[in-house]
């Protein structure tokens, strides 16, 4: 059946000499793998443009149920980069953030919300001026809410973070899988922070990797087999 629907491009895999794989995070479908051929080439809806990571396109699919891959008979940009592919950064974020989508967004049942928060990240990525490296860690610290395991409301008197659990604690917990009284704060900070503020965050470059490296352990005790992400050292050494 022939249907519209909204995307987010995650992933992309030569899977032939004249065949490509295409993963979308679609708001119709959820995510959804779609084989393309010939990209760049004269009879192609695709164009290697589309295939920038964090793309927002517009498509015109043939959806049949259970299919393993689908196919598009057209594609559009719907939101058109001004940044993103020209900037050295936010394209290294724009690859690390698609990379860690394309780990955890598994589910092919659509989510609504979801997706309008991915639409919004994006966007707000391309404009970003100022605040740039903390993007991720907010963007990470949000979507562990779509993902079902956001951090629970801060208690004032926490002094840990028990990241296997997800909450903050007056008492040690009984593993090695939490933060010290430091890093929870900062983790505490990180929990009140949005876009348009993030700029106010000021961290240490030292603290800045302990975060990351914090939130990077976090999404593997709770999403099974989030681990050997590509891009963690190239963003790792961007902000060194």
């Amino acid at each position: 059946m022939q249907e519209k629907t909204s995307g987010i491009v995650l992933h992309s895999i030569k899977y032939s000499d004249s065949a490509t794989i295409v993963t979308i995070y679609t708001s119709q479908f959820g995510r959804v793998s779609y084989m393309v051929h010939g990209v760049n080439k004269k009879k192609s809806v695709f164009r290697s443009a589309f295939l920038q990571p964090l793309s927002i396109v517009e498509l015109d699919v043939v959806h049949l149920p259970g299919k393993d891959l689908q196919r598009v008979k057209d594609v559009r940009i719907a939101y058109p980069f001004t940044r993103v592919p020209f900037d050295p950064i936010k394209n290294s974020l724009a690859l690390f953030l698609s990379e860690v989508l394309f780990r955890t967004l598994r589910q092919t049942e659509p989510d609504e919300s979801l997706f309008l928060f991915l639409d919004n990240s994006i966007q707000q990525l391309d404009c970003c001026e100022t605040g740039l490296a903390n993007f991720h860690l907010v963007f990470l610290l949000k979507l562990s809410r779509y993902l079902g395991f956001e951090p629970n409301e801060d208690e004032e008197s926490a002094i840990y973070f028990d990241l296997m659990n997800g909450v903050f604690t007056r008492n040690k917990p009984q593993h090695i899988h939490y933060l010290l009284q430091d890093a929870t704060n900062d983790f505490k900070a990180l929990l009140q922070a949005d876009y348009p503020n993030m700029h106010e965050l000021i961290f240490s470059r030292q603290k800045r990797l302990k975060l990351l490296e914090s939130m990077i352990e976090y999404y593997r005790l709770h999403i099974p087999d989030f681990n050997g992400l590509h891009s963690l050292a190239v963003l790792q050494s961007l902000f060194d």
